[in-house]
């Protein structure tokens, strides 16, 4: 399936990696590094942000911030020397926050925490104030456009921040959120919808209505789009609002929907933060706040009342859960980051089974999505702590503090590239290589 879409193992093009899984086929991860230790280079970035780097061919591209300036910032840097080849101020700034700081630096996140993404002739910048830019590789803008302004203001409580996705040549954006203003903010009117661009130049290919029964901040979804392909046909997967739907690349029309977890929408305070996950025809998705996550049959018929065509669930384990983690699929197997519980789990794709669970060390929370590869699985915490986990046993085997004393809110998810991990703290970027001296 991946393949017929165009994708490759040896990039990192978009925040979840070049599968939309989280894992990629790259081997011999270095697992012994710290901040001064195996790493082939380090840069300092203006600010924090949560925006995972995304790495193609010999650029990585970093969504940032400069608080003193008050800018939005798209960065390219050298992959070889981490060396800045350019640094753009993107932003508008459209929309201020209460306090009125043009770019919305909050306590939780701010206007850069959506990754960019890239392919072959373009990169494209995404930020919560609605502002979406093209340039090509080199820096150079080539179109821009705000989302609020075209469409309507945002309804959401918290700072919007879905990444957007480039699937089959299409730049793919989801804006689901409530049908009422959030602190007296945002186009009521407006529903949500999904958004179908140009990337070359921008233009609107097509926009779909994406109505659901949720209510008020149970209609919101800070989830990212992933692809699939069913019965021959090219088609994306959104989740948010309650239920789970699938959609025709090339049209936007709906083919299939499922849910609820939330009976009769009667919860209105079900947010959804983690992207769904797909692997071996099953889209894993996860209910808010200590609910149950949920494997659904791509294949089979889905029902939005019933609930046909769930597989399984995780209910009666409450290790099984997550609130603000993406989920990974590596292996046949899905590995669920619980941030509430501070632990990881392996199951099995097919079934559910629970094959081991592992708590995490450190006191801050456990919010960045787990990556994979060479039979490890990746970790970064809010404080800049990396524990590496081996996928078969469960058994940490790196424990490494590469944050600084004060370090919170790091959200990013570590890239792999070749023999390459890429570390993204509040205040640098660290690409890690084994030297041949260690």
């Amino acid at each position: 399936m991946l393949s017929a879409f165009g994708l490759h193992a040896e990039d990192w093009p978009q925040w979840r990696g070049p599968f939309f899984n989280g894992a990629t086929e790259e081997k011999s991860q270095c697992i012994d590094f710290s901040p001064t230790k195996n790493v082939k280079w380090s840069t300092e970035l203006s600010g924090p942000s949560g925006a995972t780097p995304i790495i193609l061919g010999n650029r990585v591209f970093i969504s940032s911030v400069d608080e003193a300036k008050e800018q939005l910032l798209g960065v390219c840097l050298d992959r070889e020397t981490g060396k800045v080849l350019w640094k753009k101020d993107l932003g508008s700034g459209y929309k201020v926050n209460n306090e009125g700081t043009k770019i919305a630096i909050g306590k939780r996140s701010n206007y850069s925490s959506p990754s960019p993404i890239a392919d072959g002739n373009n990169v494209i910048f995404f930020f919560g104030n609605g502002d979406l830019v093209g340039l090509d590789l080199d820096g150079n803008e080539k179109w821009r456009k705000n989302i609020q302004k075209e469409y309507g203001d945002f309804c959401y409580q918290w700072t919007f921040s879905a990444s957007p996705s480039l699937i089959d040549g299409k730049l793919l954006l989801p804006i689901l959120q409530r049908d009422a203003q959030a602190h007296d903010r945002g186009d009521a009117k407006a529903g949500s919808y999904i958004l179908c661009f140009n990337p070359d130049n921008g233009n609107l290919i097509w926009k779909q209505q994406r109505p659901s029964k949720a209510i008020v901040e149970s209609l919101e979804s800070y989830a990212t789009i992933v692809p699939y392909e069913r019965d021959g046909v090219k088609e994306f997967v959104v989740f948010g609002g309650d239920i789970v739907t699938a959609h025709e690349v090339a049209t936007g029309k709906e083919t299939w929907r499922w849910g609820t977890w939330n009976p009769n929408h009667e919860q209105q305070w079900w947010r959804t933060v983690p992207s769904p996950v797909i692997g071996n025809d099953t889209v894993l998705v996860c209910a808010p706040k200590k609910e149950p996550v949920y494997a659904v049959d791509l294949k089979a018929t889905a029902d939005a009342e019933t609930m046909k065509g769930m597989i399984w669930n995780s209910d009666g384990n409450r290790d099984i859960s997550s609130d603000v983690p993406t989920p990974l699929f590596y292996k046949d197997h899905f590995f669920v980051l619980n941030d509430l519980r501070k632990s990881i789990s392996k199951m099995e794709a097919k079934t559910g089974k629970v094959l081991w669970t592992t708590k995490l060390p450190s006191s801050k929370k456990w919010r960045g999505s787990p990556t994979a590869s060479d039979n490890k699985i990746f970790l970064l915490n809010h404080g800049g702590l990396v524990v590496i986990v081996d996928s078969n046993s469960g058994e940490i085997l790196s424990n490494i503090e590469m944050g600084e004393k004060r370090d919170d809110n790091i959200r990013s998810s570590i890239p792999i590239v070749d023999n390459q991990l890429f570390i993204r703290t509040n205040n640098k970027i660290f690409c890690i290589e084994k030297s041949d001296k260690s």
